[in-house]
């Protein structure tokens, strides 16, 4: 791996260049561009501005980006990765200038790509060194409940992120891989299996004890998935709910389990698995009354295929439910391919399909790696955007991180998302108005060409390009 490790200059270079041109564009009128494109050295680099000139009627054949921001959409959570018992393990086995480097590069809002989500695990998950839980075999009265496991890597890692990016800036959601193997009827925290039902109170108190403990040590928890990916039987941490399990589990014992427990303002978030069967999953809890009541939103990966489509009918039939994809990443881990360029197109394109969908929030898996892709304790490896050598102290920054940090460095917290159209299949593109009231305006190309095309807003156009296999942010400052 070491030869594909970026240097500490060059690296220190880029975080220096964009953090500073960000800074500088928060004066002047002109549209800001930042480019992050193939076999160019450009990663959230700095480009030309550019420059509106009069132009009240586009010409038909032109390639065009329309965008209108009187028409505003959802409002975002944030953008992130998730806080693993491996990203944690990872971190402190770097030295301490590599624990800086990555605190800044991914959570300084200014120096860094500002990341403001988090999605962390309740007790193990795969990506652990090892399956734990924190209550002894048997004890349904969870007096022995204990996070002491997690006092030694991940939370000091969680309170570090917090002060870097600012507690208020950041907002953490917890998943469960699968309750204890005793609480299941396989008697194993692996291979699928099922809660028992004398156990779902349990369960609820569990959950609920969890956040409480998290919160006694300073990490504020926003709310919770009921199951990841409840339908996957997974050689690893894994427990399987059908929809209307689900519903029933939320509607009688978690959602009045946080009621009861002084958390109601919690949110609870249902399936936490792929785009293919959300809507079927969504409607069997949504169209339950009882069970609405207690659920903010619907979470989901994209690990079986795009089905953008799916995120957009859950959108459409129910409106008042929030979507957030809760996570994905790319792999296996292979050294060989670290550097292709599809694994930050992979999460381009989804991003921007996500967000036109109606997502409020886009949270990636692991935030960091060791040099194998783990550790993980059933040999599941995959990649990270930043993956940390435990052997050299050397950081490799995957394209993913550049791509990723087109939206979470310039997308902020509240940001609501305004129209974007493109005349063009060779550019997708998404487009937000934040709190700050600049426009941010995010275009990508993943064809073998350069496309021109032309930025109209308000009877107005700038000309520029967007290179092959790029992905570009611009920042239209409003008056």
């Amino acid at each position: 791996m070491t030869k594909h490790i970026h240097s500490k200059i060059l690296i220190a270079l880029a975080i220096a260049s964009f953090s500073t041109a960000y800074a500088a564009e928060q004066s002047g009128a002109s549209i800001k561009v930042y480019i992050t494109a193939k076999d160019t050295g450009q990663k959230l680099s700095r480009a030309a501005d550019l420059s509106f000139v009069a132009m009240p009627q586009p010409g038909e054949k032109q390639e065009t980006i329309f965008v209108d921001a009187s028409k505003t959409y959802q409002t975002v959570l944030g953008v992130g990765g998730a806080l693993t018992d491996a990203a944690a393990e990872t971190f402190y086995k770097l030295p301490k200038d590599k624990q800086q480097e990555i605190l800044q590069a991914y959570f300084d809002p200014e120096k860094g790509i500002g990341y403001s989500l988090g999605r962390t695990h309740i007790h193990s998950c795969d990506f652990s060194s090892e399956s734990y839980t924190y209550v002894k075999n048997g004890d349904t009265s969870l007096n022995s409940f204990d996070i002491s496991h997690d006092l030694k890597y991940r939370i000091p890692f969680i309170k570090e992120i917090l002060a870097t990016a600012g507690a208020n800036n950041f907002t953490i959601f917890a998943s469960p891989w699968s309750p204890p193997a005793w609480m299941k009827d396989n008697n194993d925290m692996l291979h699928g299996g099922k809660l028992k039902p004398e156990y779902y109170g349990t369960w609820a108190n569990y959950c609920a004890k969890f956040i409480k403990a998290y919160e006694k040590q300073g990490v504020p928890i926003w709310g919770m998935t009921v199951q990841n990916e409840p339908m996957a039987i997974q050689t690893w941490e894994s427990c399987i709910y059908t929809a209307e399990e689900e519903r029933d589990f939320v509607k009688n014992y978690l959602g009045p389990t946080f009621a009861k427990d002084g958390l109601a303002k919690k949110n609870i978030v249902i399936w936490d698995h792929n785009r293919s069967l959300m809507y079927q999953r969504a409607a069997v809890v949504l169209e339950d009354p009882e069970a609405a009541r207690f659920v903010w939103g619907v979470g989901y990966h994209w690990y079986v295929g795009d089905h953008f489509e799916n995120v957009k009918m859950v959108q459409q039939a129910f409106p008042n439910t929030h979507l957030l994809f809760t996570e994905g990443c790319n792999g296996p881990y292979d050294s060989a391919t670290i550097d292709d360029w599809k694994w930050g197109e992979n999460y381009g394109k989804s991003m921007v399909n996500d967000f036109n969908n109606g997502a409020v929030g886009w949270t990636d898996w692991n935030v960091l790696l060791d040099q194998e892709g783990g550790p993980n304790h059933v040999q599941n490896f995959c990649f990270a955007p930043i993956h940390g050598d435990t052997k050299t102290g050397a950081l490799h920054y995957m394209n993913s991180y550049y791509y990723i940090g087109h939206f979470s460095k310039f997308v902020r917290p509240g940001a609501r998302r305004i129209v974007s159209s493109s005349t063009t299949d060779n550019l997708i593109t998404t487009a937000f108005l934040n709190n700050d009231k600049n426009i941010v305006v995010i275009v990508m190309n993943s064809t073998a060409k350069a496309q021109p095309f032309y930025l109209w807003m308000d009877d107005k156009e700038a000309k520029s390009q967007s290179p092959a296999h790029s992905i570009m942010t611009l920042v239209l400052p409003q008056a």
